[in-house]
């Protein structure tokens, strides 16, 4: 079991990277400078919305 949460974490972590990377891009140019931890819970949010732009609402064998 603590296996499969460490696996777990690792995962959400290297999926929420890339949203989280690039708002720490956008918010740096326009002068705000955060870290990685500062910008997380906005990354976390992103992927989530990306994710859910993505869905089509209705179940797989409709």
């Amino acid at each position: 079991m603590l296996r499969a949460l460490i696996v777990g974490i690792l995962l959400f972590l290297i999926a929420t990277f890339p949203a989280t990377f690039l708002l720490m891009l956008f918010l740096g140019n326009i002068g705000v400078h955060l870290s990685y931890w500062g910008t997380f819970p906005l990354g976390i949010l992103v992927s989530v919305l990306i994710g859910a732009t993505g869905a089509t609402g209705t179940g797989a064998y409709d």
